[in-house]
């Protein structure tokens, strides 16, 4: 017995269909693994990527102190899912004696006359915060997880397809050899040409 379990593949009850699914596993967990060695890749580039905009991106933005001359209102976010903002006309001035008049986004609590803080561009209008470390190391996670996602989604369902072929012609062989053993396992007669005729 010792011949016939030496070597890969020389068990006598393992099948082609067998040895498919153990290769279709083998690739499945493959795939995960360069998924995420993928995802890994695709979220530090991201993070550095973004770690360098932010950088460029902070050298062009201004704290500056406004005050505001109207009563807060409540705007729609940027996103459907975004919640309301609450904002406010104010006034400021930059550079030098640029004056500026922009509705701008201030505390809920603010007050006509209060003084608030405003992100500005080099020409003294309203602009957006530079990117934080916290939102950037978001975007690369969210980035590599996309990756990893979509990578171990497509194996995945190319492997489960490959696995229903190989199911499918497994059972279709399964019975075809059924049919030519079950009659002398069983002891019945092979039905042949004209059995039943009588």
């Amino acid at each position: 017995m010792h011949h016939r379990t030496k070597g890969t593949g020389a068990n006598p009850l393992r099948r082609d269909a067998d040895r498919t699914r153990t290769r279709m596993h083998a690739a499945f967990a493959l795939t995960c693994l360069l998924a995420v060695v993928a995802g890994f890749a695709l979220g530090r580039a991201a993070w550095t990527d973004g770690h360098h905009s932010a950088v460029i991106v902070a050298r062009h933005r201004h704290v500056v102190t406004a005050t505001t001359i109207g009563e807060t209102a409540h705007r729609a976010g940027d996103r459907p899912s975004s919640r309301p903002v609450t904002v406010a006309t104010a006034t400021w001035h930059y550079p030098a004696q640029r004056p500026h008049t922009e509705t701008v986004p201030v505390p809920a609590e603010t007050r006509k006359g209060d003084t608030v803080r405003v992100w500005t561009d080099d020409a003294g209008s309203a602009a957006a915060a530079p990117p934080g470390r916290a939102d950037i190391a978001l975007n690369a996670v969210a980035l590599g997880a996309a990756a990893v996602a979509g990578i171990v989604l497509v194996g995945g369902g190319l492997v489960a397809v490959r696995l229903r072929t190989v199911d499918a012609r497994s059972a279709r062989a399964w019975e075809s050899e059924w049919a030519g053993v079950e009659p002398l396992w069983s002891g019945r007669p092979h039905p042949g040409p004209g059995a039943g005729d009588d």
